[in-house]
């Protein structure tokens, strides 16, 4: 009898677990969905790191202009724009330029395009808590690498359950470090200059030009 029991609640936790990742992966689909629908997006954000063992807490906010596959961000005193083929690294700081061809299938990182989309593979996910914040109901996905030997050790992903937009991310590393991206303002369908994802080498004349391929 005792067996039986310790069966029967073996296959209701498996159906727990099944239904509650079933229920993430429906709310990302609606967030991936929504944002496909944009012509553009144009977000302002704050980006917060934090290692507490290293005693480290820094604070920052920046800005990215997204449209299909390209973007152009900015943050730290350093652009990046990605023109759908090559990414270009802007350090005016240094007075340096670095370019680099974009491999898809080598690059693991969460880029601004591929914020809404990064779930898709690799990942597993389940549905988290949900939090009230400034009245708004936000609804976490918790997404762990299915990779072991990932450095992200999870990912909290918070949704509006209203508007079904990303309020923020929270990526947790194997050493602690948290990095955590609230958007501030989200703004889709704006009108956006026609050269903003393209890189004008002639705008850089006394910069040094890192060629990394």
């Amino acid at each position: 009898m005792k067996k039986l029991i310790f069966i029967l609640l073996a296959i209701l936790t498996i159906s727990v677990q099944a239904q509650n990742s079933k229920n993430a992966e429906n709310l990302l689909n609606e967030v991936s969905a929504k944002v496909k629908g944009y012509e553009n997006m144009v977000i302002d954000f704050k980006y917060s790191l934090e290692n507490k063992a290293a005693n480290v807490n820094q604070e920052t906010r920046g800005d990215v202009s997204i449209k299909d596959e390209k973007y152009v961000l900015n943050l730290m005193g350093t652009t990046q724009m990605f023109d759908g083929k090559k990414i270009y690294t802007i350090i005016p700081e240094n007075e340096e330029i670095n370019i680099s061809t974009y491999n898809e299938k080598e690059d693991n990182n969460i880029t601004p395009s591929k914020m809404f989309s990064f779930y898709e593979e690799g990942y597993n996910y389940e549905m988290a808590a949900a939090k009230n914040v400034n009245g708004r109901n936000i609804q976490y996905v918790k997404l762990t690498p299915k990779d072991s030997d990932a450095e992200v050790k999870n990912i909290l992903l918070g949704i509006d359950s209203q508007t079904k937009n990303i309020y923020n991310l929270i990526q947790t590393q194997e050493n602690d470090t948290k990095i955590t991206i609230t958007v501030q303002s989200f703004k889709t369908d704006q009108e956006l200059a026609q050269n903003l994802f393209t890189f004008e080498e002639d705008r850089y004349e006394n910069f040094y030009i890192n060629r990394l391929d």
